[in-house]
């Protein structure tokens, strides 16, 4: 009976340590993707306040240069701005198809690749 008993106590204790390996690996596999996510949206951050950047540097210089052009400043900066805000509004009626969708797909690439990969082995 004390075989049978050291057996199942030897059980237990492999069942436990196997749980708390998966328990360990679920942890770093979470623990992956969020930074891994975390890292994309940075990025997409960065890049998106960089193009912000330079489309204002642009468009000052898209403004002076009008405004020479039509001897009057203020108008070449009202010119740049209508072009703005039509660009703004072709971008807000297309916000879902140009960022919603694209950032999805990245995002839900970034959170599901190595289970790709997983389940190919």
């Amino acid at each position: 009976m004390s075989e049978e008993f050291s057996k199942f106590e030897s059980l237990a204790e492999q069942l436990k340590a196997y749980v708390n390996t998966r328990v360990s690996q679920a942890k770093l596999s979470v623990a992956e993707k969020v930074s891994n996510v975390a890292a994309t949206l940075i990025a997409m951050l960065l890049a998106a306040l960089v193009f912000f950047l330079m489309l204002t540097l642009l468009c000052v210089a898209a403004a002076l240069l009008i405004g020479q052009w039509l001897g009057s400043l203020w108008l070449g900066f009202l010119i740049v701005a209508g072009f703005v805000l039509l660009l703004g509004l072709v971008l807000w009626f297309a916000r879902d198809r140009l960022f919603r969708i694209p950032i999805m797909n990245t995002l839900i690439e970034a959170l599901f690749e190595n289970e790709e990969t997983d389940e190919k082995n």
